[in-house]
């Protein structure tokens, strides 16, 4: 068993999904009803709550009422926790049914909108996805899903890679800095709104803003009286819909 100090000091390619030890049930000698499927659980919960910098296994094993070497019998670094608490949110997104063929739109559409509301639900999430392999199982289906949907789109097989960067690294992007504004939202006690209309007021008294981004100010001032879920909603559909035309334009493409 590898100790807490030890967590951060494996290999980059190492994972708990790897080696078999994502199957580890729980011992004899353990407290009863503790199982992996509820540390991952709990240790979700406190991400959402504390965030990630603040995760420890001691306030996890704290959350769940046993020592911090209890929780050591089920996952071996506080990295394997984490990979496993990020497949499960992964989890989350539904994946659409992509046996109609001509609604690859509305299938990735949904696929899109599910993962970005994961991240914004989960903002934890986005650094972990950029930190593991995540071949976890619901990534592994999440990502399976994304190749049947984009293999309906009639883009020849090397565009189909290209295409499902330009959704998904959008839809990353997008979900990520929806949910640390959320996060900061909530950290300064402030609504979004509030928060928006407290920035914008900052942005557009410095001369030196009207100066360098003339068209942006009158942006703002258009948009002045929209919530800022609802210039989010709009700028994320709009968005979207870009990428849909383009990967059109593309498979119509001769090669």
């Amino acid at each position: 068993m590898v100790s807490a100090a030890e967590g951060t000091k494996r290999p980059a390619r190492s994972s708990v999904w790897l080696d078999g030890k994502a199957a580890r049930g729980r011992r004899a000698d353990q407290p009863s009803g503790l199982d992996r499927d509820r540390i991952t659980a709990a240790a979700v919960r406190l991400l959402d709550a504390d965030g990630l910098g603040k995760f420890s296994m001691r306030r996890l094993a704290a959350e769940l009422n046993v020592t911090a070497m209890s929780v050591y019998w089920y996952v071996d670094t506080k990295d394997d926790l984490l990979e496993l608490a990020l497949d499960a949110v992964i989890g989350e997104v539904e994946l659409p049914d992509v046996s109609d063929v001509a609604d690859w739109r509305g299938q990735l559409r949904e696929l899109a909108g599910g993962y970005r509301e994961m991240l914004v639900r989960h903002p934890w999430a986005s650094h972990l996805t950029g930190t593991y392999l995540n071949i976890g199982p619901n990534a592994v289906a999440f990502a399976a899903r994304g190749h049947a949907v984009m293999a309906n789109t009639d883009l020849p097989p090397y565009g189909q890679m290209g295409g499902l960067a330009a959704v998904f690294q959008f839809v990353y992007g997008f979900g990520t800095i929806e949910g640390q504004f959320l996060q900061r939202c909530v950290s300064a006690g402030v609504s979004q709104d509030d928060y928006y209309r407290e920035a914008v007021q900052v942005m557009t008294e410095q001369p030196r803003f009207a100066e360098n981004f003339p068209n942006a100010v009158g942006l703002l001032a258009e948009r002045s009286g929209e919530s800022v879920a609802a210039m989010r909603e709009r700028d994320f559909t709009f968005a979207l819909d870009l990428i849909i035309k383009g990967i059109e334009a593309m498979a119509a493409r001769p090669e």
